[in-house]
């Protein structure tokens, strides 16, 4: 129901899956194995899968913190968004890369549930797209020393506050890896 015309298309959207940013992580290595299982429907369903990959002062391009995490291996024809900003959006190309693939909607995974992902799934939905949130395949790390809540809590609260996110002509949904569907 995406407010983008002639957009029928689904993608997978793999955010800042990179070694410095889920290495600790909350539950890493089951919503890295989550990831790829998406991935690997979405490949077979023929749905685009885009990557997206941050980079600051902590995370360095062509440094290992930068790299994607090894178990996730973009294909040659994947796009990959480079991004310096927390919403994937944000002075990148990815409106141009969903653009030219008809996609209207997101299927949203990757890690910080309280930083990027929390920003790229607003910053879809405001641009028109349906935004759906994977509630087993988002992670943040562990910011209680600078008073954030535990990460479980985090990606609990993502999960509930994405369930009743509204706007006209728009859908936002939360759904568990088993439940996506691409095609």
């Amino acid at each position: 129901m995406t407010t983008l015309s002639d957009r029928p298309n689904r993608a997978l959207l793999v955010v800042d899956v990179q070694n410095g940013v889920v290495d600790g992580s909350f539950n890493r290595d089951e919503v890295v194995a989550n990831i790829d299982q998406l991935v690997t429907r979405a490949r077979e369903a023929g749905a685009p899968v885009v990557w997206v990959q941050h980079s600051s002062d902590e995370l360095v391009p062509d440094t290992d913190a930068w790299r994607l995490v090894p178990e996730l291996d973009p294909a040659d024809a994947e796009p990959v968004v480079h991004k310096r900003h927390g919403d994937a959006f944000e002075a990148t190309d990815l409106e141009d890369v969903l653009r030219d693939r008809a996609v209207g909607q997101l299927v949203v995974t990757g890690a910080q549930t309280d930083a990027c992902i929390r920003a790229t799934l607003h910053g879809a939905f405001v641009r028109g797209y349906d935004t759906t949130l994977v509630s087993d395949a988002h992670t943040t790390e562990d910011l209680t020393q600078w008073g954030a809540p535990a990460p479980e809590q985090v990606v609990s609260h993502a999960n509930l506050y994405w369930t009743f996110q509204t706007g006209p002509g728009r859908e936002a949904a939360v759904v568990p890896t088993e439940a996506v569907t691409f095609g």
